[in-house]
């Protein structure tokens, strides 16, 4: 691979809650435990992949309530865009 990946992090604005708003209001993008598929996806790692590790643990890998990972699919990346900045507007 030599154009990187299709998978990011970012983090959310807010607390928990702010980033579960954020997660609802997605219309394209689905929420998922695990991402890989030929649509766009998105996980709360704190809540999913790494919910078994204690509050001390995450926040030593990075892993806050406000990290979001998103894969993206095969969807129109306008589509995408406009989900994602369309949920954000709601946190």
């Amino acid at each position: 691979m030599r154009g990187g990946s299709t998978l990011v992090a970012f983090e959310v604005d807010g607390d928990k809650p702010a980033t579960f708003r954020f997660l609802n209001a997605l219309q394209l993008i689905r929420i998922t435990n695990n991402l890989g598929d030929a649509k766009s996806l998105v996980t709360h790692p704190a809540t999913t992949t790494h919910q078994r590790l204690t509050p001390q643990a995450r926040a030593e890998l990075g892993i806050t309530d406000g990290l979001v990972r998103f894969s993206a699919g095969l969807e129109h990346p306008d589509d995408v865009v406009d989900d994602i900045v369309t949920a954000l507007k709601k946190v």
